[in-house]
């Protein structure tokens, strides 16, 4: 394959962009497919940044990593924008706001241990989200799936993750060899989207036709430079927290474990709760049983990505095992520690990976068994949208069938018709009116707190 030439990206101000990412660090509500929905709906429909077929291979790739996808999204997109300050500021905005949140309702929840003023706030505005999310399954979906064989594959991954509870990277894997063989048989069924008609207006500034920028380089130093950095950077101050405070200290123990987690977190938060529930509450007794769930409801009603959950349980874990500091500083370190732990080595697979990703782009093979994946992702995103619409409109009960898949079963009787009736109503807005995003979810807020708060 004959390589492009490396040429400028063409022109998105910093300062512009800056904005936008730390907006987003604020309204990123919704797990992996509403942040997916929110970037999708701003870059590529709204202010065409990047290309919907760029978008959708940057998503692919980070798919495939350990680690929060749609934050390792953003990394990508900003690095291919802005070079290594764009991809910082907008994986360190897409948690900061998300950190400072947690760690106060960390500290509510460790002293008080009830949110009844939290769950009002966040009432409308997770039903809002449930709107987010199927904007996303809808537009990506249509873009991604159109072939019936992809159609198909998107539907197999929706059973296979939903139902039959197989691990997430065995069907990024088993999407990936369909699309190498399939790709040969039809090419163009699993050739990647180009495009939707009628969905955007113009070109995007990044669009499938502008090379590799020069900061996307492939040499062997280059790589080399940035492995060194990057592991240096995640692991330097854990290995000063280690020195300080002994290898049997809970804020090392905390470095260490999340370090070995931040490797093997496939599949996003949901896919990881069990192993982070048995560690944190039988081999270490950070938490008490049932406390993970808690703080995976706090991580869903607060934006940034839901495995933002570990920051709790690193909250908790030091607060309750602080040795000779204060109880609350030795919380926030272990909050801190916990998400360096947890995030810093996403920079390093996105800025290390990146710049080989953006030269395959024009790879045929690549691309089949990439839009391959694509197609499953609907799959997956559509599996979240329904875990998350199940859990927000009905209490849920948990069932085990004679082939012993444990499935998750709405009582029907307990629909929530203002959460109902708030989703339907902010899906109108965003998808026939095209009201923003922004204005829609603190609409939605705002009613939702106020109903709770003079109705119950």
């Amino acid at each position: 394959m004959t390589r492009e030439p490396l040429q400028p990206v063409p022109s998105v101000r910093f300062r512009e962009a800056f904005w936008y990412w730390l907006k987003l660090g604020f309204v990123n509500f919704g797990g992996p497919a509403g942040q997916i929905a929110l970037m999708h709906h701003e870059l590529v429909e709204r202010r065409r940044w990047i290309s919907n077929q760029r978008f959708l291979h940057a998503l692919n790739f980070c798919m495939l990593l350990p680690g929060p996808e749609a934050q390792q999204l953003a990394v990508y997109i900003g690095w291919l924008l802005h070079r290594a300050a764009g991809g910082l500021v907008a994986g360190i905005f897409f948690v900061l706001p998300s950190f400072f949140v947690l760690l106060a309702l960390s500290w509510i929840y460790a002293v008080h241990g009830n949110l009844p003023a939290v769950a009002a706030v966040f009432h409308g505005l997770r039903a809002a989200v449930i709107a987010v999310v199927a904007l996303a399954v809808f537009q990506i979906g249509r873009k991604a799936l159109r072939h019936p064989l992809k159609v198909g594959v998107a539907a197999l991954a929706f059973v296979a993750i939903f139902f039959l509870k197989v691990p997430f990277p065995a069907i990024m894997i088993a999407a990936g060899l369909v699309g190498l063989v399939a790709g040969r048989l039809w090419p163009k069924a699993f050739a990647l989207p180009l495009a939707v008609e009628g969905t955007t207006d113009g070109a995007a500034v990044l669009d499938e036709d502008v090379p590799p920028p020069p900061h996307a380089r492939t040499d062997l130093g280059r790589a080399l430079l940035v492995l060194a950095t990057g592991l240096l950077a995640w692991w330097g101050p854990l290995a000063l927290v280690a020195w300080w405070r002994g290898g049997q200290d809970v804020l090392t123990q905390e470095a260490i474990f999340f370090s070995k987690a931040a490797m093997v977190t496939f599949g996003g938060a949901y896919a990881v709760l069990a192993y982070l529930a048995q560690a944190a509450v039988e081999q270490y007794g950070w938490l008490e049983p049932g406390e993970m769930l808690d703080g995976l409801g706090l991580a869903e009603s607060t934006p940034g990505p839901l495995i933002m959950v570990t920051q709790f349980v690193g909250f908790l874990g030091a607060y309750r095992h602080p040795g000779e500091l204060d109880p609350l500083l030795a919380g926030a370190l272990g909050a801190l520690v916990t998400v360096w732990a947890t995030f810093a080595p996403c920079f390093l697979w996105i800025f290390l990976g990146a710049p080989y990703i953006e030269h395959l782009r024009g790879h045929k093979a690549l691309n089949a068994a990439l839009s391959t994946i694509t197609a499953a992702v609907v799959g997956v995103i559509l599996n979240l949208a329904v875990w998350f619409g199940l859990h927000t409109l009905f209490a849920t009960v948990t069932e085990k069938t004679a082939a012993g898949i444990v499935l998750t079963l709405p009582r029907l009787t307990t629909l929530d018709p203002l959460a109902l009736v708030l989703a339907v109503a902010a899906f109108v807005a965003l998808a026939r009116f095209r009201w923003p995003m922004i204005p829609v979810l603190l609409a939605s807020a705002a009613v939702g707190f106020f109903f709770r708060l003079f109705f119950g």
